[in-house]
């Protein structure tokens, strides 16, 4: 018995790891290696805190996407749960202390095209309805053409995610941030429990429940309770330009492109739709 413990003493000691032999096969076999990109940070590290992995960091590294993070997508289990585009962000960036979850919309959206792009190329094409005749058609857009919007305003403290607006009707102190990964799902997790409670019901509008998620405190007061009554009852001046302060300022990527509409002839710009050929191309 006392030697059987010694031999799995040995088996699974540090030491003994470090004598088992490491290869890459891909290099040593193949003679190929994944690719590995650096992805430019639209906040540029500037919201998240020293203790952070992603602070004061503009770029950050990503391996090109292989069938390993098909294999993510295809996943049921995955896309049930609404984790499928975490899992693959988290499959394919290098440093793995990440935590996608508290990486804000802008910047997980930034890798999320870098992947895309590296995996298979920066054509994309899609269905879209052209905003002058209503008329949908197939457009043909690149990836690498879209622009990054980076942080353009400062934080109240540095290397926190909270921002300062004052309302222009009730005069009242916003403190917002930008919603993180873990906003957006706890946000469709709450839609998909209040719709299996009250089915038929009309449910909170989408938009004041997102304004709640963005808003930290008002006037200083951040009681989540009374924040989520006064985004329900807010003027609606307030509301708008709170809003539109968030969008003008939000880093992330500008995913408006043009397209020529050839039903009536008109150039427009349009939102890029990211739909399930997005990841799975059929071209």
């Amino acid at each position: 018995m006392a030697n059987r413990k010694k031999r799995n003493e040995i088996f699974t000691s540090d030491a003994a790891k470090d004598m088992i032999p490491k290869s890459n096969v891909m290099k040593d076999d193949f003679d190929w290696e994944v690719p590995v990109e650096a992805v430019p940070l639209p906040s540029e590290g500037k919201i998240y805190p020293k203790s952070h992995p992603l602070h004061r960091k503009k770029l950050v590294e990503i391996k090109a996407m292989t069938a390993k993070e098909e294999d993510i997508l295809a996943s049921r289990a995955l896309i049930q749960q609404g984790t499928v585009i975490r899992h693959l962000i988290e499959s394919c960036v290098i440093d793995h202390g990440v935590d996608v979850d508290s990486m804000i919309l802008g910047d997980r959206n930034a890798l999320m095209v870098a992947i895309r792009i590296t995996g298979y190329g920066s054509g994309y094409t899609a269905e879209v309805a052209c905003p002058e005749c209503s008329q949908k058609s197939e457009q043909r857009f690149n990836l690498a053409d879209l622009e990054i919007n980076r942080l353009s305003i400062d934080p109240v403290i540095p290397g926190a995610n909270e921002f300062s607006f004052k309302l222009p009707v009730t005069g009242k102190t916003v403190n917002f941030k930008f919603l993180t990964g873990q906003d957006d799902h706890d946000m469709n997790v709450e839609a998909s429990r209040k719709k299996k409670m009250m089915p038929g019901m009309k449910l909170e509008s989408r938009i004041t429940a997102k304004l709640s998620k963005h808003i930290v405190s008002i006037d200083g007061m951040s009681d989540r309770n009374k924040i989520g009554m006064f985004a329900s009852n807010m003027p609606a001046q307030d509301s708008r330009k709170l809003r539109q302060h968030i969008g003008d300022h939000e880093p992330g990527i500008d995913m408006s492109s043009w397209m020529s509409c050839p039903h009536c002839g008109e150039d427009s710009e349009v939102n890029l739709p990211l739909g399930a050929s997005f990841f799975w191309p059929t071209d």
